[in-house]
């Protein structure tokens, strides 16, 4: 059972020089792999699984900003070594904003709806810090780099 998922066949393949360098280095051979996979499903799978996890915590240790927006927020996640640090940016359902139209935010920027909230929040990883950004990726968060994250940054300190 992987701690992660199994990686997808069409992940596998746009990993397959990976895969074959992850076999090579942990001593099977092709023909190995070949026999492997048609005579030991259960061992095939572990072998499977332990390189999705590989892969996963090699991505998510790499990780320093997640993201999530919908039509009337947008949550920007800097993803330190101990803690997750959200600045956020909300309006009420009622208002007409959509905040995943990215020429709106740039105009939103600007000029900001009158009920517009931009906070900040702070805590530790519940679980480890891997596990933790691997289930906000499940739940509909990106990977982004950090400029939505430094763009409210600044809202936050002109204080809107």
């Amino acid at each position: 059972m992987p701690k992660y998922r199994l990686l997808s066949i069409d992940e596998l393949q746009a990993l397959e020089k990976e895969f074959i360098d992850y076999l090579v280095v942990n001593g099977i051979t092709a023909d190995m792999w070949v026999e492997i996979k048609e005579h030991d499903n259960d061992q095939a799978e572990a072998v499977v699984a332990t390189f999705s996890d590989v892969v996963f915590e090699s991505i998510l240790r790499k990780t320093k900003y997640l993201e999530i927006r919908e039509k009337h927020f947008i949550y920007t996640y800097q993803c330190n070594a101990d803690n997750l640090v959200l600045v956020a940016l909300e309006t009420p359902e009622a208002e007409d904003v959509n905040f995943t139209d990215v020429n709106y935010v740039a105009k939103a920027m600007k000029n900001p709806p009158k009920s517009l909230s931009v906070y900040t929040k702070s805590k530790p990883y519940s679980k480890t810090r891997e596990l933790e950004l691997f289930d906000m990726l499940q739940a509909g968060c990106q990977m982004t780099d950090d400029k939505m994250f430094k763009a409210l940054c600044l809202v936050l300190a002109e204080g809107k």
